[in-house]
C-alpha cells in the first residue's frame, strides 16, 4: 500500500550527501577525453565539474563522493589541496586565484570506483556504503541550471513541500514531444499535483513520441531515499542487463513517493559537443 501523502507542508530539509557519477568515457568527446576527462573541459573560469560541486556547496551539501573509473583521477585531484602552490601564491601576492584554491579545502571529498559500465544505477551502487544519510542527492555530470538558483536548491527546496518520509524527488524539465525518446519521462498525477511540484504515479525510459505519458523528462538530478540502494541490485532492465536508477525507482513506486519539480532557468547539456558549445557561449 502507498503511503499516504501530505502535499504542502513545508518543513526543513538537510541534505548533506551527494554522489557525482561522472565515470563515462566522454566518446563523444574524442580524441581530447582519451586524455582529459569531459568533466574538466573548461566552461567559463572553471571546468565542468566546478559547476556541479559548486551546486552542491550552494545547497549547503559538503559531503561528495565521485564515482569515477580508472584513469579519471585527475577529476578529485582538482579540488585537493595544493600546499606548495599554495605557497608560492601567497609569496607572489596572488590573493585571489589564492581564495579560489581554498574555497574548497573544507570539503569532505570521497572516490569510488565503477570497474564496469553497467549502467547508471550500477554507478550510484559503487557509493551504497558511502552513504549515511536517509536521503541523499545524486548529480549527473552532463546538466546544468544557469538563469535561476541552483537546480540541486531548487529540489531540496521542494522536498520541503512534501511531508511524506522516505520519498524521492526528481529534476523535471518541459521537453519537446519530438525528443521524449531521449528522457526517462513522467507520467503525473494531477489531482496530487501543484504547480511546478508533481507527484509521479509512472515513469517510462525513452518512449516514443506517440507512447509517453506526458512531455516532462528527467534532467540529471535527483533526491533518493537510501532504501533506493537496496532495490538497484535486483532490478536489471536496462539493454545487456544494464542496473538503471530510473528502474530501480519505478519498483519502488508502489510503496515509495515520488515527486518531480519542473526546474526553474534554463538547463545546459554538456554532454554533447553541440551542447557545450552553447554552454560555452553562455558562461564563457
Amino acid at each position: 500500500m502507498a503511503i499516504p501523502v501530505k502535499l504542502w507542508q513545508t518543513e526543513i530539509v538537510k541534505v548533506t550527501q551527494a554522489i557525482l557519477p561522472v565515470a563515462g568515457l566522454g566518446t563523444r568527446f574524442l580524441p581530447w577525453t582519451k586524455v582529459v576527462p569531459k568533466e574538466l573541459l573548461p566552461l567559463g573560469s572553471q571546468p565542468i565539474i566546478a559547476h556541479l560541486v559548486d551546486e552542491c556547496l550552494a545547497a549547503g551539501v559538503n559531503d561528495i563522493c565521485f564515482v569515477i573509473n580508472r584513469g579519471k583521477e585527475l577529476i578529485p585531484q582538482y579540488f585537493y589541496a595544493d600546499p606548495a602552490l599554495e605557497a608560492e601564491l601567497r609569496r607572489r601576492g596572488k590573493h585571489h586565484p589564492l581564495e579560489q584554491l581554498k574555497r574548497y579545502d573544507d570539503v569532505n571529498f570521497h572516490v569510488v570506483y565503477q570497474e564496469e559500465q553497467r549502467g547508471d544505477g550500477h554507478a550510484i551502487l559503487q557509493a551504497k556504503d558511502w552513504v549515511k544519510d536517509e536521503l541523499v542527492a545524486v548529480l549527473f555530470g552532463d546538466d546544468l541550471i544557469v538563469g535561476s538558483d541552483a537546480g540541486l536548491l531548487q529540489l531540496i527546496r521542494a522536498y520541503g513541500h512534501v511531508a511524506t518520509p522516505h520519498s524521492a524527488m526528481l529534476c523535471l524539465e518541459n521537453i519537446p514531444r519530438e525528443h521524449v525518446s531521449k528522457y526517462g519521462i513522467v507520467d503525473v498525477d494531477e489531482k496530487e499535483s501543484k504547480g511546478r511540484l508533481k507527484k509521479v504515479k509512472g515513469l517510462v525510459e525513452k518512449p516514443s513520441p506517440d507512447e509517453a505519458p506526458s512531455t516532462l523528462g528527467i534532467v540529471g538530478k535527483y533526491l533518493i531515499p537510501r532504501g533506493t540502494f537496496h532495490v538497484l541490485p535486483e532490478v536489471k532492465g536496462g539493454h545487456g542487463g544494464e542496473i538503471r536508477l530510473i528502474d530501480a525507482l519505478i519498483a519502488q513506486l508502489p510503496h515509495t513517493p515520488i515527486y518531480g519539480y519542473e526546474v526553474e532557468g534554463k538547463r545546459l547539456d554538456t554532454g554533447t559537443p553541440e551542447g557545450y558549445k552553447e554552454a560555452v557561449k553562455i558562461l564563457g
